[in-house]
């Protein structure tokens, strides 16, 4: 028989270590805790272990295994998220209706697919055909997005409970909390250029990262930090929150509707002093900690108060492309960011930290086509309503990261690792 060649080696390293991760981030959590949806945008960590399962199960075993037996008859209804040509599913506003499985049948459920993939594994050549193997990375990819979700989530539900309980209560809050002087806000001048966005090499992306296409770029300058909460005190004490002429119209009246005064997270203790949720519990807020948690109408807003605006994403690109893609990721295990690290870089903070705002809407580059089947719904279909971001923050898996990434949210959403980097013309 043949040997399987290193890239089988390192792919079947990769899901272990990947799906290890995975076990990881849920082990601090209760089985109260891995059942709770806290609002529709969010899922149960447990539905997360067992979906990003499901994928291999689905995509890998069903489709590529002789004679492979479902683990369970019902799980293709219950933790399929959106694939149509799979088939109906559960609805997603629903998820945390489902006191079972339990947390135990879930990790049943994992250990046996995991067995299952193992014995696949041995199964592979040099011969075998690369749409396995690049369904398989794509697998693990997709597993990552679902442990930054587990992050996002358990925040959210965890934020909403008056005994404001810490995820991780051994997170080291001393790094996460140390003051230092805040740094002047500098700017970086790119000239007009013709140049090329997207992915265009031999690596994996995923499909809405390409094709690589050509584009021109004006003359632009782009802020070298993201924006602090010092700034964003400063934008609330202003009256940031009540000018609507700084605000989208649909911003304003999500402002108005939500009662919006501050980011996600934020609240006044007794005394006034302002104080921030985190994973690791309540914490007094450090000015100098980039701004996350917030909309993209409120970093637009941000952005025309300041006199400035958001990056395209092509400029955010352009201008990170020689940059090595470090940073703080969840592999720090902090799960918060952080004020500046290193001070020398011509771009601080550009991986890692926060997602950042982008004024780009979430559309297909020149010459996109999904992909054919079920993993085609992966990213196209959702190309409408929804605005870029780039860069990873401190809840995304470091060697998930790309140049290229590209996040995408609605307007309005602020659960996830959300700051913003100004530019100006």
């Amino acid at each position: 028989m043949a040997q399987p060649n290193s890239q089988i080696t390192d792919l079947r390293q990769r899901y272990r270590a990947v799906r290890q991760f995975t076990e990881t981030l849920a082990t601090p959590l209760g089985a109260e805790d891995q059942t709770i949806q806290s609002m529709p945008d969010t899922s149960p960590t447990k539905w997360h272990r067992a979906h990003v399962t499901w994928f291999f199960e689905t995509f890998v075993l069903r489709a590529f295994q002789n004679d492979y037996q479902s683990h369970h008859p019902m799980y293709n209804y219950l933790f399929n998220s959106y694939y149509e040509a799979i088939g109906n599913r559960h609805p997603r506003s629903n998820r945390g209706l489902l006191s079972r499985p339990t947390i135990e049948e879930i990790s049943e459920y994992r250990q046996a697919i995991d067995q299952s993939m193992e014995s696949f594994f041995c199964t592979l050549t040099d011969t075998t055909d690369t749409t396995i193997l690049n369904l398989i990375e794509l697998g693990l990819h997709h597993e990552q997005q679902h442990q930054e979700l587990i992050l996002m989530d358990i925040k959210h539900a965890l934020s909403l409970n008056p005994l404001a309980p810490a995820y991780l209560s051994t997170s080291p809050s001393e790094v996460t909390n140390q003051t230092r002087p805040e740094p002047g806000l500098n700017w970086v001048h790119y000239p007009r250029e013709i140049t090329r966005i997207g992915h265009g090499v031999e690596t994996f992306s995923f499909d809405n990262e390409g094709p690589n296409h050509e584009v021109l770029i004006q003359s632009f300058n782009i802020a070298d930090r993201l924006i602090t909460c010092g700034e964003w005190m400063t934008f609330i004490e202003s009256g940031g929150y009540q000018k609507p002429e700084l605000w989208l119209s649909e911003g304003w009246q999500t402002v108005i509707s939500a009662g919006w005064d501050s980011p996600a997270y934020w609240s006044q203790n007794a005394d006034k002093n302002w104080q921030i949720f985190t994973l690791s519990g309540q914490t007094k807020l450090n000015p100098e900690m980039p701004v996350a948690h917030i909309s993209y109408y409120e970093a637009d807003a941000f952005a025309r108060w300041y006199g400035a605006r958001l990056p395209l994403e092509t400029e955010w690109e352009h201008a990170a492309r020689d940059l090595e893609v470090r940073g703080n990721f969840s592999d720090k295990s902090l799960f918060n960011p952080l004020p500046i690290q290193d001070g020398s870089l011509k771009l601080k903070q550009i991986f890692g930290d926060l997602w950042e705002w982008t004024a780009s809407p979430y559309v297909a580059y020149p010459g996109f086509s999904a992909a054919p089947g079920a993993v085609g719904e992966y990213n196209g279909k959702f190309m409408v309503n929804q605005m870029v971001l780039r860069g990873g923050s401190c809840a995304t898996p470091e060697d998930h990261m790309r140049l290229t990434y590209r996040n995408f949210f609605p307007p309005h959403s602020r659960w996830m690792f959300s700051g913003l980097r100004l530019a100006k013309d």
